[in-house]
């Protein structure tokens, strides 16, 4: 796949969703949609990536399109959510709870746990 972002490749659009839903890497899903990615951003925010493609595909109604409509309703939704996290830090786009819950502006505050040692099993004691 090329890392130039920007091109786009004809692709299969008969069952798109289907096969969609029977991927699991990342780079299948940009191959399958014929979309060009940097493997550099890819490599940092993959998890993210799918995570928004996820988020904006559940906003979208497929009932009663074509598959060439589908197909391409699938293709923009990874190209935007691609596009958000070429241009800026997961932390900046928060998708997941951790990073939501996260305050940028709060120095982190280490927690410290007390466990008593006389509450600690010797291993295979249990």
């Amino acid at each position: 796949m090329s890392s130039c972002v920007g091109e786009t490749v004809p692709i299969d659009v008969t069952d798109i969703l289907a096969r969609l839903k029977g991927l699991s890497a990342a780079e299948e899903f940009f191959e399958v949609l014929g979309i060009s990615y940097d493997p550099k951003v890819l490599n940092v925010s993959r998890l993210h990536i799918m995570k928004r493609m996820g988020q904006y595909l559940a906003r979208e109604d497929f009932s009663d399109l074509g598959d060439r409509t589908m197909a391409a309703r699938a293709r923009a939704t990874l190209e935007r959510a691609y596009e958000d996290f070429a241009t800026s830090s997961p932390l900046e786009r928060r998708v997941f709870k951790v990073l939501e819950d996260r305050d940028p502006a709060k120095a982190a505050t280490p927690s410290r746990t007390f466990v008593p040692l006389d509450s600690l099993k010797p291993f295979g004691t249990w």
